[in-house]
């Protein structure tokens, strides 16, 4: 399965629409060759605010429990200490006195995780990333550097003003880069843009040598970089597994030559940022009678079908991204999401056949409407459009790579779960259009090896109450069990399915329990 414990991207209502985007103290062993990094200052001018932190917040201090809450309220930890840092040289005197004194690190930066992995009751040291949050151009390595505590948002934001480029990163501003760059994030862009790891030059990342020594080093995919491993175990190898990563320079491979010229222009660097985005709101009531299982699996398969035929690198389709929502039935209704470069030759005849196909022969009326906007704004909206009090919000997530449509048997399970009356509105299955772009780049060439598929599979539960978890729990997980049956509850390579993604991490699948196929 591919899946390893990492910080990973939110489930949650907004992001689910636009997007559907713990370290031990053994770092040792991590690029021995690799130079070290002097760390940049951060200071300002005369009489200006110098660099941040570290600021260390504990027990019985009023930031403590603010500091202590990510996203998912299932999770709290209780550290001995959360040491909030402002420069890669506090990084690597973390790491050094963790290192020393036996105390586990857990890494940080947005806080969006599917599992409890910064919240592990073994982590004694909570290293937060959120106030390394620079993103610019960096002349000398003539690549975007984007620090991990900085949110999609704020990328998007700063790349577009200054340079109209961008990144074919998640479509959720409040996530933080650290884990998802890392994990080979995606969102609206990446089937025309692929992966965000594909523009991946650079990581400047703290290790601890064999000695015990923690220093930061610099890896890039130049080819006689001595460090170059390690940058490849950063394209989708998962957050927190190799280091704590302080810094990342971007930077699209077709550039290069670019980047080499005597006054490269920073605007040709990554690709260039839509003007407009034409979004397509689709709904359709939950109408029991109507709603039947042939409309609502006529309906999936006609989604799951069109990206089959639609996702080769290059071709019209595969500017289009879209996600299809499936509500449990007390939510009263399920929808669709498309988006489209609104200025890209024929975009709004592509979007309307695309819903035209995927509605065909369901029986079914799609409301909804659609509206062009700049693209900026959708992208940066500040929230998440969370409903209820995020404070006590709680999440499950599963996934599951799709090279093509879920089989019958597959279809039939996923309506008799949406039906069945352990659900809640919340409770559902995200099928989101991915390939492209994305499936131009050999499995090899970076460590997000799933090239070859066309979507992803996102089962997820979201709930507010702690009583509410067991039940919560059981529907998300019985879905997941009961859609890859055949293959021992969870998607195993093979003709329909491709692992797990690696940024929606979930403990299930080392649990025998709940993977009875073997693979581990």
């Amino acid at each position: 399965m591919s899946h390893r414990d990492r910080p990973a991207a939110r489930p949650g209502r907004r992001s689910l629409l636009a997007a559907a985007g713990g370290l031990a103290a053994g770092l040792a062993g991590s690029a021995a060759a690799a130079p070290a990094v002097a760390d940049p200052a951060r200071a300002g001018g005369p009489g200006g605010p110098g660099p941040f932190g570290p600021a260390a917040v504990r027990p019985g201090d009023p930031r403590y429990d603010a500091l202590l809450l990510g996203d998912n309220q299932r999770f709290v930890g209780r550290p001995e200490e959360i040491l909030v840092a402002g420069s890669t040289a506090q990084v690597v005197r973390a790491v050094q006195a963790a290192v020393r004194s036996g105390r586990r690190i857990g890494v940080r930066s947005g806080g969006h995780c599917f599992e409890g992995l910064t919240a592990d009751p073994a982590i004694r040291l909570l290293l937060d990333l959120s106030a390394l949050d620079a993103v610019g151009y960096d002349p000398v390595r003539r690549a975007f550097e984007v620090q991990p505590g900085a949110t999609l948002g704020r990328v998007y934001r700063t790349l577009f003003k200054g340079w109209g480029v961008t990144l074919p990163a998640g479509g959720c501003p409040e996530v933080g880069a650290g884990g998802h760059l890392v994990g080979g994030g995606y969102g609206p862009l990446s089937r025309r843009y692929g992966s965000v790891v594909d523009h991946l030059y650079g990581v400047e990342v703290v290790v601890v040598d064999r000695d015990g020594t923690a220093r930061a080093v610099v890896a890039t995919r130049e080819p006689d970089d001595p460090a170059r491993e390690l940058w490849w175990a950063h394209t989708g190898g998962g957050g927190g597994n190799f280091g704590v990563v302080t810094r990342y320079w971007l930077r699209s491979p077709q550039a290069d030559a670019e980047a080499r010229s005597a006054a490269p222009d920073p605007g040709r660097l990554l690709p260039p940022s839509p003007a407009h985005m034409l979004e397509r709101l689709v709904e359709w009531p939950w109408d029991r009678a109507r709603t039947t299982e042939r409309a609502l699996t006529t309906l999936l398969r006609n989604f799951c079908a069109w990206h089959e035929r639609n996702s080769d690198p290059g071709s019209p389709g595969a500017g289009l991204y879209a996600v299809l929502r499936l509500n449990h039935w007390s939510a009263t209704g399920f929808s669709m999401v498309v988006q489209i470069d609104a200025d890209l030759p024929g975009a709004a005849a592509l979007v309307q056949d695309f819903v035209d196909r995927v509605n065909a022969g369901t029986g079914l009326d799609a409301g909804g409407g659609g509206k062009t906007v700049p693209w900026l704004y959708p992208m940066t909206w500040p929230g998440n459009g969370e409903a209820g009090d995020i404070i006590t919000r709680r999440y499950k997530g599963k996934a599951g790579y799709l090279r093509r449509s879920f089989t019958d048997t597959q279809l039939a399970t996923v309506y008799r779960h949406l039906i069945n009356a352990g659900g809640n509105p919340e409770c559902g299955l995200l099928v989101v259009g991915y390939g492209g772009q994305v499936r131009a780049v050999e499995p090899g060439a970076t460590a997000v090896a799933q090239r070859d598929v066309v979507m992803k599979a996102v089962y997820h539960s979201v709930w507010a109450d702690p009583g509410d978890d067991a039940a919560n729990l059981s529907w998300v997980r019985e879905l997941y069990r009961d859609v890859y049956a055949d293959t021992g509850g969870v998607p195993v390579p093979g003709e329909v399915s491709d692992g797990s993604y690696i940024n929606y991490p979930d403990v299930d699948l080392a649990d025998p329990a709940w993977n009875t196929s073997g693979v581990p």
